[in-house]
């Protein structure tokens, strides 16, 4: 008689909340598959963490043994603090305070993943602090000085002058942030070129962007591969900024991306290392 024997992973989402450095309380998935590897997601511009892609990034980690956790930074989603326009520099600090709670949980943080602004955000992240080697630009924006007008309108520089403030309302009229100069300025302060040639060699980042990006465009993916020192360039045909009609796609490039960078640091949870040619479920 053959006795076949199954491994059944449990899987459990919990809730965690964090305290960044400005005594604000961080709201969190935690995707535990009691793996100790531990990945991060990070939402965009205006964003939370329950949109997509970070839900299906999320969910393809989980289905694949790696823990992952995705958040809302201050003053989106369900996170404490108020909005602010810009704020690279201070989301980043947020995703610090995220690492070193899940450090203090003896996890082994193995990548961090940000879309749109927070791809900015881990890039920015890695520059500072390099300890996470692995790191995932999906449609971040290279040039900051650029995108403000669809959201500011093509008068806004005069509009900010004249009042000392903008306040962006809704397709239905309703209010949703002020954009101040402080915030502005730390929009147009925030070099994303100088952040790029500061990563280190050994830390290895991917650009994932879609070619029918309206909102971020292509060229701004093309702008990282020149100035990141270990990078790889991804372009998703056909895929929008969100990637509607590309969630398969974009997850099984980011995840064998992860592959590859686990390979080549010896930390690749079991689960991967049994199929080489992993490919993301959904």
């Amino acid at each position: 008689m053959r006795i076949v024997m199954f491994m059944i992973l449990a899987v459990q989402q919990r809730r965690v909340v964090i305290e960044n450095n400005h005594g604000e309380k961080l709201s969190g998935i935690l995707h535990e598959t009691g793996s100790k590897q531990l990945v991060i997601v990070c939402h965009g511009f205006q964003s939370s963490k329950e949109r997509i892609p970070m839900v299906n990034l999320a969910a393809a980690l989980e289905k694949e043994g790696i823990s992952a956790f995705r958040f809302d930074f201050a003053g989106n989603g369900e996170s404490e603090g108020l909005f602010q326009y810009g704020n690279y520099r201070r989301e980043a600090e947020d995703l610090r305070a995220v690492v070193q709670y899940f450090r203090g949980e003896n996890r082994v943080i193995s990548a961090v993943i940000g879309h749109s602004k927070g791809g900015n955000v881990v890039l920015l992240y890695a520059s500072k602090y390099n300890d996470v080697h692995t790191v995932v630009n999906i449609s971040g924006r290279f040039n900051l000085e650029k995108g403000m007008e669809g959201r500011l309108g093509k008068d806004f520089l005069l509009r900010l002058q004249q009042h000392g403030y903008i306040d962006v309302f809704n397709r239905k009229g309703k209010f949703e942030y002020r954009v101040t100069e402080e915030s502005l300025k730390d929009r147009l302060t925030t070099d994303t070129r100088a952040a790029c040639l500061l990563i280190q060699q050994e830390c290895r980042v991917l650009t994932v962007h879609g070619s029918m990006d309206k909102i971020v465009p292509v060229e701004d993916a093309i702008e990282f591969a020149k100035f990141i020192p270990n990078h790889k360039l991804h372009i998703i045909k056909g895929a929008d900024h969100e990637y509607t009609s590309h969630q398969g796609e974009l997850t099984s490039v980011v995840l064998d991306f992860l592959r590859e960078s686990f390979n080549a640091e010896k930390d690749m949870p079991k689960l991967l290392l049994k199929d080489h040619s992993f490919r993301s479920r959904l």
